[in-house]
């Protein structure tokens, strides 16, 4: 894992290593030419890993990030209940019969900025806006609430102190006078509205567990962004696949 502190004292290191090597080399006997030759084959290993710092330097800065993997230069630390994982974020978009619409991995530590993305993957696989959204508190953010009002949506997306009130009860401790989110909060209040946001979980959640438990996509076995991209891709179809086929009458399937 490369850090700024870590390859700075890594770099110190190697110049080091480089000057004790120059003073050996500068104190052998020049007749033992095998001992100078494996000097200067050490010598030569200690520049190219002094060259490489200043490459891997630029990729972290440019990255932004405090800390960024040596073998995957695409991923991302993400917050997870352990305190952090290196991957991706996966997301999802299924439909009322379980069929997943739209899929996409990215690099972004929160979830919030993937909605509106994931809602124009699904105009574009399916030739339509979805009419109705329903996401946890991850994927919400004020300008979400203004983008899915602006686009006709019907949307159910809570802030965290409404999803906090909605899963464990109780009264909300953050009042708002944001239009966008007290609609929102008034519509996730009503029973129709909790109920709509409950049919979330016998949605999504299912078809998130079959991925994790019974095709074991517990971490992706490919690096990169654009290889990771393309097996969660080919994940979700194998599994649309499967369920089309369980879902067709006997006749069609011997067909």
């Amino acid at each position: 894992m490369d850090s700024i502190e870590k390859l700075r004292a890594e770099r110190a290191k190697v110049r080091k290593n480089i000057r004790r090597w120059q003073q050996q080399c500068a104190r052998e006997n020049p007749n033992e030419g095998a001992g100078l030759e494996v000097a200067r084959t050490a010598m030569e290993k200690l520049e190219v890993q002094l060259r490489a710092i200043p490459v891997r330097l630029r990729r972290l800065k440019k990255s932004g990030m405090r800390k960024l993997s040596r073998t995957d230069g695409d991923s991302r630390f993400l917050p997870d209940r352990r305190g952090f994982t290196l991957g991706y974020t996966a997301t999802l978009a299924v439909s009322d019969d379980h069929l997943i619409v739209a899929q996409q991995v990215s690099r972004e530590l929160n979830d919030n900025r993937l909605l509106v993305p994931m809602v124009e993957r699904v105009q574009r696989e399916c030739g339509e806006q979805p009419g109705q959204v329903s996401a946890d508190s991850g994927f919400f953010s004020l300008h979400n609430l203004e983008v899915m009002e602006a686009r006709d949506i019907d949307a159910y997306v809570p802030d965290c102190n409404l999803a906090g009130v909605l899963h464990h009860g109780g009264i909300l401790k953050q009042p708002t006078r944001h239009a966008a989110l007290l609609r929102m909060r008034s519509k996730l209040a009503s029973p129709s509205g909790r109920a709509l946001y409950r049919r979330r979980k016998a949605l999504a959640e299912p078809v998130i567990g079959i991925l994790k438990e019974q095709r074991g996509m517990r971490r992706f076995r490919m690096r990169g962004l654009r290889k990771v991209a393309a097996e969660f891709a080919l994940a979700t179809t194998a599994l649309n696949l499967t369920r089309m086929w369980r879902l067709s009458p006997p006749r069609e399937r011997s067909a």
